[in-house]
């Protein structure tokens, strides 16, 4: 994928690129936040912090397979770049969770058979309901779609469940995940037809 970058307000730019190793520290500094302040409606401090240890984060495999992406925005062209969103799309088996999460399946999936995964969506507070998700979303559905997947599924979060069913996506199931500190994570596996 190329950057691409688009105006959101006159003085407001989004651009996407591919997540690389070097934004590893800042991801999970974004994904922190994001968990803390946007999920805090809809998962108790105990399931959050439960999460944080064990299930979400960055997923190095994403980043490796070039599949990750990330956003980044500046209001106006004398600020710097900073990223504000990420998310991504797999090719492989696992559902959901970072590198902690032990539930992971690294195996190829089938584009003729299989969906592909929806993955690790996460937006700054600052920046959310501001149409980065759904760029990000969109760019994720158009190259798995390159990569010749017809359906798409996700583990999302009570959080992001909203979003994306407002952009198809259809709950097939609620996942109850097991975390480290005895909690459980409510998660809901949702698809969509390409």
């Amino acid at each position: 994928m190329k950057d691409s970058s688009r105006r959101f307000a006159s003085d407001v730019e989004i651009r996407l690129r591919k997540a690389t190793p070097a934004d590893v520290t800042t991801l999970r500094g974004l994904i922190d936040v994001s968990v803390r302040q946007l999920q805090a409606a809809d998962y108790s401090p105990a399931q959050m912090e439960g999460a944080l240890e064990s299930v979400v984060g960055v997923d190095s495999q994403l980043i490796a397979d070039e599949t990750y992406l990330v956003a980044e925005a500046r209001e106006g062209p004398a600020c710097d770049w900073a990223i504000v969103g990420c998310g991504g799309w797999s090719k492989r088996k696992t559902l959901f969770g970072g590198d902690a999460w032990r539930g992971r399946e690294d195996a190829l999936l089938d584009p003729a058979r299989d969906a592909a995964k929806i993955r690790a969506f996460f937006v700054h507070p600052t920046w959310s309901r501001r149409g980065v998700g759904t760029a990000i979303l969109a760019a994720c559905e158009a190259a798995a779609s390159a990569a010749g997947f017809r359906r798409y599924e996700m583990g999302a979060t009570l959080t992001g469940a909203k979003l994306f069913g407002a952009r198809g996506y259809v709950a097939m199931e609620r996942i109850e995940v097991a975390m480290k500190n005895g909690e459980k994570l409510p998660v809901i596996r949702m698809e969509k037809r390409g």
